[in-house]
């Protein structure tokens, strides 16, 4: 059986096609015309981003690269800020934080912040701004790792960094920029912080 052929006519030009191409053809466009982002998905892409290690304007630091998503926190670009917040303490030695994440800086440095226990590491970053940001945070020892991995040049080489990730009542993960070393230290020592922030996209 042949299919029904429908004949469409415009000026000079004819085109003849069976109905059920045409019946497509007029939902597709109506699809495109109604729901344009269903018809016509377009990866996000980010033609201004700078090369990873490099300089973010308007983001308050620099680019410190793609982070997957991870449970609830979706993909992500970490903006490392441009300068450090100087050696502070990480606070609370011989006591208890739920700040335990190894992925999540963001969480970890909201419970610092609120804990009712001085954490001098934690609320240097929280305050920071940079480009009228302010959700700057300290980064968890995975963050931290993160950081050596992509752009390692944009840290110190001769100090500790602390992360927000507590090991113990007593200690908390840090990280040494010039070799990748990770380890722990005393809450009451004094090592370096820098904050960071997400982009997400």
């Amino acid at each position: 059986m042949k299919p029904e052929m429908i004949t469409l006519k415009h000026g000079d030009t004819t085109i003849k096609m069976p109905a059920s191409s045409l019946a497509k053809l007029a939902v597709a466009s109506v699809f495109a015309q109604v729901l344009p982002p269903a018809a016509n998905v377009q990866p996000i892409t980010q033609a201004d981003t700078p090369a990873v290690g490099q300089q973010w304007p308007g983001q308050g630091g620099i680019n410190g690269g793609l982070v997957p998503a991870r449970g609830d926190v979706p993909e992500h670009y970490l903006i490392i800020a441009a300068k450090d917040v100087g050696d502070h303490a990480w606070g609370g030695y011989r006591e208890d934080s739920k700040a335990t994440s190894k992925t999540d800086g963001k969480v970890n440095t909201e419970w610092l912040c609120n804990e009712g226990t001085e954490h001098p590491s934690a609320n240097a970053c929280a305050e920071y701004q940079a480009d009228g940001h302010h959700d700057f945070y300290l980064p968890a020892a995975a963050e931290l790792y993160h950081c050596w991995v992509n752009c390692p040049e944009v840290f110190a080489k001769d100090c500790y960094y602390w992360s927000s990730s507590q090991r113990s009542a007593y200690g908390a993960f840090d990280m040494h920029f010039a070799d990748g070393f990770q380890l722990l230290s005393g809450k009451y020592d004094e090592l370096r912080a820098r904050p960071v922030r997400r982009l997400f996209i």
